[in-house]
């Protein structure tokens, strides 16, 4: 069964639940369990919820240091700009220890961070870090863009023994959608293909699959059947889905809210280089101009990738297909 539940909430669910299945879950964060009103202090306590102080570099090291001892915690984040001032741990500690360990040492630990504020928010919460993440051996990064996918993605995140890095999208945050009920677990490394199509792909990371489907349906009404790919994870990549799709079609369009030079789509892009350049026509990214969001709406819109921007790019690919011929 499933019911419809907003992302923000599936992200909760699965975490209500993954913490009753598993009594070694613990979940803290700033601006967490402040009063004894708080819900999940009172379904869990002051042992597995707790507040933390303003110091992105201690909770990252207490949830390093714990994972270590055998739990498994969700630090609350908030913003993945956040995390910057604690990158040692996170690039640096975190995903090295089970390798340098010979594996007798596991960090199962998830941090849990929103990303891509676009609503006004401007240059320092309204960015996409996740480049500085994605190449990381021994860090995996989850990046859900359905209430559903928010859920399952969560709970893969809980169970693994690596560290996670969780990227939620702000610009998600109210959207509604079917979830399923009980146990519900999405693998991290396997995309899905959000919408078949058959004349072009488009690749689409995050808040960008949202705008990637309603412009597959704008150019569904112009006979044009556009396939959307979701990788889910941006590590592990799930680079056989994604190139099945581009040399199916021939033609691929990669939709990212990155800059380009900073975005997941020019990696993406690479692997495409390499795997399936025999096939390939056409290749456009769709990304966030080279340049920090601004405040002002205009001007960040202009900046965002958006529909229109996506719908230009595709009839561009097609448009190359038949110049060709």
């Amino acid at each position: 069964m499933a019911k419809e539940m907003m992302y923000a909430d599936a992200i909760a669910a699965a975490i209500i639940e993954e913490m009753q299945r598993d009594p070694n879950v613990i979940f803290y964060g700033q601006n967490m369990a402040m009063t004894e009103r708080d819900p999940m202090l009172k379904k869990f306590g002051k042992q597995r919820v707790r507040i933390a102080p303003i110091s992105e570099t201690a909770e990252i090291g207490i949830g390093i240091g714990a994972a270590m001892t055998g739990l498994r915690p969700i630090v609350e984040l908030w913003m993945s700009e956040f995390m910057l001032v604690a990158f040692d741990q996170v690039i640096n500690e975190a995903p090295r220890l089970r390798y340098m360990s010979g594996g007798q040492v596991s960090v199962p630990l998830v941090l849990k961070a929103g990303y891509g504020f676009c609503a006004g928010w401007a240059g320092q919460h309204s960015n996409c870090v996740y480049h500085t993440m994605m190449g990381i051996p021994g860090l995996k990064v989850a990046i859900p863009s359905t209430p559903a996918d928010a859920k399952g993605l969560m709970a893969a995140a809980i169970r693994d023994d690596n560290p996670v890095v969780y990227l939620h999208s702000y610009m998600l945050t109210l959207d509604k959608g079917e979830v399923p009920d009980g146990e519900y677990v999405v693998p991290l490394g396997v995309a899905d293909v959000k919408r078949a199509g058959t004349d072009v792909t488009i690749v689409a990371v995050g808040w960008m699959v949202k705008k990637a489907m309603a412009a597959a349906e704008r150019l569904a009404a112009e006979g044009i059947s556009a396939e959307v790919v979701d990788p889910r994870t941006l590590a592990p990549l799930d680079v056989t889905t994604i190139i099945d799709s581009v040399k199916k079609t021939g033609r691929v369009v990669l939709v990212d809210q990155a800059p380009r030079h900073s975005s997941a789509a020019a990696v993406i892009a690479g692997e495409i280089a390499e795997h399936a350049i025999g096939g390939l026509q056409a290749l456009r990214l769709v990304t966030a101009l080279d340049t920090p969001i601004p405040y002002s709406e205009p001007l960040e819109n202009y900046v965002v990738p958006n529909e229109d921007k996506i719908v230009d790019a595709v009839k561009s690919v097609m448009a190359h297909e038949a110049v060709a011929a």
